[in-house]
């Protein structure tokens, strides 16, 4: 088995994404309350905290801080996916690889991960969350996609909610 190193910092800040197995599919906005269920049960169990958010419907993107002392993103992860999956109904292609570990075919089984470095970063990355339903195609203002953590920035005052419209689109949010 292939043993990934992960960037881990106790109580570090993380952006990640994460990615259905089948990308056709759109279960995480279908199934939105079963996703939040997953979140709050993990959340109670193994606190962080979500820095922004944002739900599409075949992958989702998000910010965590975890509390100081504790670096472990992956078990999180590994039981959000496992509670969304005993959930609902199993109607999903499962590739023999996975039927002899008796898998579910839900999720891709990796995530991608990148350990925030500065408060820059982490803005470029509340950024890229908050536009990536427009850059998918989704709406054409942030504001008009309900699955994000932008509203709540803008409850805040931290964005005015007309940030992102369509002229805003072409923001070179690139995090390569």
């Amino acid at each position: 088995m292939t043993n990934y190193r992960r960037y881990r910092i106790d109580g570090g800040t993380y952006f990640f994404t994460v990615n259905l197995a089948e990308r056709k599919r759109s279960l995480l906005t279908e199934r939105i309350d079963t996703l939040r269920d997953a979140f709050r049960v993990v959340k109670n169990a193994h606190p962080f905290e979500i820095d922004a958010v944002v739900v599409l419907p075949e992958h989702l993107h998000t910010i965590w801080t975890l509390p100081q002392g504790d670096d472990d993103f992956s078990l999180r992860w590994r039981q959000i996916k496992s509670a969304f999956s005993r959930v609902i109904e199993k109607d999903e292609r499962i590739f023999n690889s996975r039927l002899r570990k008796q898998e579910r075919g839900v999720w891709q089984r990796r995530f991608w991960e990148h350990a925030i470095r500065d408060e820059e970063d982490f803005n470029r990355h509340v950024d890229y969350i908050h536009i990536n339903p427009v850059k998918h195609g989704y709406v054409q203002r942030a504001a008009d996609w309900r699955f994000s953590s932008f509203h709540r920035y803008v409850r805040l005052g931290i964005l005015p909610a007309d940030w992102a419209g369509v002229e805003d689109c072409e923001l070179d949010l690139d995090l390569e």
